[in-house]
């Protein structure tokens, strides 16, 4: 096994700039702009995908991106998260929080490549908190990088083992974000499009509890630990991208839950971030706390967790213009209980808490398969990467 820099085995290894013009550089439509948060670990993500103008992707033309490209985040919180470019937003270009690292296939396999990465993260993590800039990547620490780089054969061994599981997860996502469309289609058809004129006008107070959050002393570590009170922040969310949410990246202890206003929400309860930002939605899938970054709504039993959560998904935008604040926005809990909300009639809830039932249990499913599949990957990686364990024994 030959150790290598990144420079001795790419063809390109480049970041991009934020378009200049303001929202003029911009469209609903054009040529796409990767950003930090269309990288995540393994994946890429089309959600807030930015799109310019052909004069802006003109000036960013010298980093043009192309097919197998490897995507790092070279910046700020999500600083070293890895994934190879989505084929369907190309030709795109890529924002100067984002390098392009583009092997030369007759030295290495792009993917193999991506999972090095993913496998030296922590080591990538250490190199940007130590630079001049603190939490920054720069080209020259990316060139350097030293790489055990075996036979293409082996590279191509590793992918395929490593590849299935990551394939697995990618169909699972793209099943869940098809069943997720059908549900909001027809939230779209019932409740939106075909509304019923005499249906009550009420607010979102009559579809379920507000609940805010509360976050212990950080001072006093007994009040955490790693097995305990579910306990979730904005930040979880933002990791996490799953609808349903069982722990955070820590608990609280019973002795934290009563030293603080943060309260115990059962299962199927919507949490809604009202800050930092607005608008991270998903589902308890057991009982939760969280911290005051939320304006979470149980659900009343006549009203369902299925409607509550799409109807706040649709109502986002009056969520954010309700919001204050100047430093950032956010949604008060009086505001978020006197936002308008339609209360339809109980046949029709039922029939559209039917119709989710079979689809939520689903995704939720294929969410745990998900999760469990990234643990074998998570833990087959090192061992892979380092050589620990013969290939030809792996069996999938």
């Amino acid at each position: 096994m030959a150790v290598v820099k990144l420079a001795d085995i790419c063809q390109k290894i480049g970041s991009g700039a934020t378009p200049r013009g303001g929202k003029e550089a911009y469209r609903a439509e054009g040529i796409a702009l990767v950003r930090s948060q269309n990288v995540l670990d393994f994946s890429f993500s089309s959600d807030g995908l930015a799109y310019i103008n052909d004069e802006q992707a003109d000036k960013l033309r010298n980093v043009e991106l192309q097919s197998g490209d490897v995507l790092l985040n070279i910046t700020g919180d999500s600083v070293a998260r890895a994934c190879l470019m989505d084929d369907d937003y190309l030709p795109g270009r890529v924002n100067q929080h984002v390098a392009i690292i583009r092997v030369d296939e007759s030295k290495a396999v792009n993917s193999y490549l991506l999972y090095y990465l993913q496998w030296r993260k922590s080591h990538l993590l250490q190199l940007a908190s130590a630079g001049a800039t603190r939490n920054a990547l720069t080209k020259g620490m990316i060139e350097q990088l030293e790489i055990d780089l075996p036979s293409l054969d082996e590279q191509r061994k590793v992918v395929g083992i490593l590849g299935s599981i990551q394939n697995k997860i990618k169909l699972n996502h793209e099943i869940n974000d098809n069943l997720e469309q059908q549900a909001a289609t027809y939230f779209q058809e019932l409740f939106i499009n075909n509304a019923n004129p005499v249906w009550q006008i009420s607010t979102i107070s009559d579809l379920g509890t507000v609940v805010g959050g509360s976050t212990p002393s950080k001072t006093k570590p007994e009040y955490y630990t790693n097995n305990g009170i579910a306990w979730i922040t904005p930040k979880d969310l933002s990791i996490n991208k799953s609808k349903f949410i069982s722990h955070g990246e820590n608990d609280i202890t019973e002795l934290g839950l009563k030293n603080s206003s943060a309260t115990v929400m059962p299962k199927g309860t919507v949490l809604f971030s009202s800050r930092a930002p607005i608008g991270y939605i998903a589902i308890a899938s057991n009982e939760v706390t969280t911290n005051q970054g939320f304006k979470s709504v149980i659900p009343y039993s006549e009203i369902g967790t299925a409607f509550v959560y799409f109807f706040l998904k649709h109502s986002l935008p009056v969520i954010e213009s309700a919001a204050s604040g100047s430093t950032f926005k956010e949604i008060s809990g009086s505001a978020m209980k006197n936002i308008p909300a339609i209360i339809p009639d109980r046949n029709t809830l039922d029939q559209f808490n039917s119709f989710c039932a079979p689809i939520f249990a689903q995704q939720k499913i294929l969410e745990e398969q998900n999760h469990s599949l990234a643990m074998l990957r998570d833990s087959l990686l090192p061992k892979l990467m380092s050589g620990a364990i013969d290939i030809a024994s792996i069996q999938l």
